[in-house]
C-alpha cells in the first residue's frame, strides 16, 4: 500500500518576482505528481502539498537550495491516500487574509515557544494567556484547556475582535496559536503593533505541538482532534486521520453521530445545514415554478398575437361577397 507525505509550511520572507516563482513551482509540482495548494505572495509563501515520499523529498529539496526558502520547517504527516484532488498555484495580495496594512511578520512579530516548552509552563501551571486564532469551525473540534476561542468565522475580523475584547490583556503573557503557524505570525505582528508586550505563538502550530509533545508523559492540555485543510478533515494528538467528516454543502465537521442523523444526506445535507438546505431548496422550487409560469403565460400571448396578426392579414370574406359570386 503507497504511503502518502503530507507536508504544511510557510515562510513570510519578500518575494520580488511572485509570477516567475509561482510557475517555476507550477513546473515542479507537475514533475513530481504533487497535489494540494500553494499561494504565492509579495510577503511569502503557504503551502499544504502531499506526494509520494520519494517525490515530497524532492520538493523539500528544491525548497532548501533557494535561500529564500531554506529554512522553512515543514510539518510532516502520513496517510494511506493523497487527501488532495488537484494541484493549485495561486497568486494573491497576502498568503494569509487580514486585511490590514503595515503588517511584516518577517521583520516584527512575536516571540515563538516550542511545544515542549509550552507543555512544561502547563504542567507547572505558570500564568499564560492560551488565545486560540482559528475559525469558528475549527475551534469547534478541539483546542487547548482553558483557551480564550474568540468567536470569529474568519482570520480577517480577528484585530477588531482585539480591539474590542483582549487589548486588556496587553501587560500579560500571552501565546497564540493555530493549525501551522501562519496565522499566529501574523497575528502576534499585529498584537505587537498595538501594544502587546509579551506574546509567543506556537513554533509549527498545533500540528508541532503534537508533533514534540507526543512522547513526554501527563496530559498534553489540549482537548479534542484538530482540524486540517484537506480530506482528512481532522487529526487527533497522534496526527492520524479521526472520523470526523465535512459537509461540502455548508463546510461544517460532522461527528460519527451527525452521519447517522436522519437529517444527513450525503453532499446534500447534514443536521448543522438540513432547515437551511431544505428552505432554499423550497425557495428555488417555488421560483422556478413562477419562471415557468411566467414563460408559459408569454408563450401563450404570443402565440394569440400570431394568430391576430395572421387574421388580420388575412380576413375571411364576408358572406354578401361571396353570394354576389
Amino acid at each position: 500500500m503507497t504511503t502518502f507525505h503530507n507536508l504544511a509550511f510557510y515562510k513570510f520572507v519578500r518575494i520580488e518576482d511572485v509570477p516567475a516563482t509561482a510557475e517555476a513551482f507550477r513546473v515542479l509540482t507537475s514533475g513530481l505528481d504533487m497535489k494540494g495548494t500553494l499561494i504565492f505572495a509579495c510577503e511569502g509563501v503557504n503551502g499544504y502539498v502531499a506526494a509520494t515520499p520519494e517525490s515530497a523529498q524532492k520538493f523539500v529539496s528544491y525548497c532548501q537550495n533557494d535561500e529564500r526558502f531554506a529554512d522553512i520547517e515543514f510539518k510532516l504527516s502520513t496517510s494511506e491516500f493523497n487527501p488532495y484532488s488537484r494541484m493549485l498555484i495561486k497568486q494573491k495580495k497576502e498568503i494569509v487574509t487580514m486585511g490590514r496594512s503595515g503588517i511584516d511578520p518577517e521583520h516584527f512579530t512575536g516571540k515563538h515557544v516550542d511545544g515542549k516548552t509550552l507543555k512544561q509552563w502547563l504542567d507547572n501551571g505558570d500564568e499564560v494567556i492560551l488565545l486560540d486564532t482559528r475559525n469558528d469551525y475549527e475551534t469547534k473540534l478541539g483546542t487547548f484547556k482553558n483557551a480564550i476561542v474568540p468567536d470569529i468565522r474568519t482570520f480577517r475580523t480577528f484585530p477588531s475582535w482585539v480591539e474590542q475584547q483582549f487589548l486588556q490583556n496587553k501587560n500579560k503573557r500571552v501565546v497564540t496559536f493555530c493549525t501551522g503557524g501562519i496565522r499566529c505570525e501574523k497575528a502576534t505582528a499585529y498584537m505587537r503593533q498595538v501594544g502587546f508586550d509579551e506574546v509567543y505563538q506556537i513554533q509549527g502550530g498545533i500540528l508541532k505541538y503534537f508533533e514534540q509533545t507526543k512522547q513526554m508523559r501527563g496530559d498534553n492540555h489540549y482537548q479534542g482532534d484538530c482540524f486540517v485543510f484537506d480530506h482528512r478533515v481532522a487529526v487527533n494528538s497522534g496526527l492520524k486521520k479521526t472520523e470526523h467528516d465535512m459537509c461540502y454543502v455548508c463546510w461544517a465537521t460532522l461527528s460519527p453521530e451527525d452521519k447517522q442523523s436522519p437529517l444527513y444526506r450525503e453532499n446534500e445535507f447534514c443536521p448543522h445545514c438540513a432547515e437551511e438546505t431544505t428552505r432554499r431548496l423550497e425557495e428555488r422550487k417555488r421560483k422556478a415554478i413562477e419562471t415557468n409560469q411566467q414563460a408559459l403565460e408569454k408563450r401563450f400571448e404570443r402565440i394569440r398575437l400570431a394568430r391576430a396578426s395572421r387574421q388580420a392579414q388575412n380576413p375571411t370574406p364576408n358572406s354578401s361577397t361571396e353570394s354576389k359570386h
